[in-house]
């Protein structure tokens, strides 16, 4: 089960994207408050999202982005169009999801 919530509405001729990514987003400057050793860095690192074979959005993010990270943003597209959200994270993990623009 992907850990992406997307959905993609069309409007005159823009699409609004939304995305609710679950991911702890750890910086590795915290401390565990049992143990007191710092948490490893643990963090969304790209995000890619593309329309049909068209990259739409690019973003490199770093361990101050808060958990469980929002995004939104619009681009020039049309209902039928399918989107993918894809990111990887700095252990390496990746997830995606696909939605079809409505």
């Amino acid at each position: 089960m992907s850990s992406i919530k997307l959905k993609a509405s069309a409007k005159d001729g823009a699409v609004e994207v939304k995305a609710l990514m679950t991911h702890p987003m750890e910086t590795g400057q915290r401390k565990d408050k049992k143990t007191g050793e710092l948490v490893p860095a643990h963090f969304i690192k790209e995000i890619i999202v593309t329309a049909g074979d068209k990259t739409v959005l690019t973003a490199n993010w770093g361990g101050s982005v808060s958990k469980n990270p929002y995004l939104a943003f619009s681009y020039a597209g049309k209902v039928g169009d399918k989107i993918k959200l894809a990111w990887t994270d700095s252990k390496g993990e990746k997830d995606s999801a696909e939605v079809d623009v409505a």
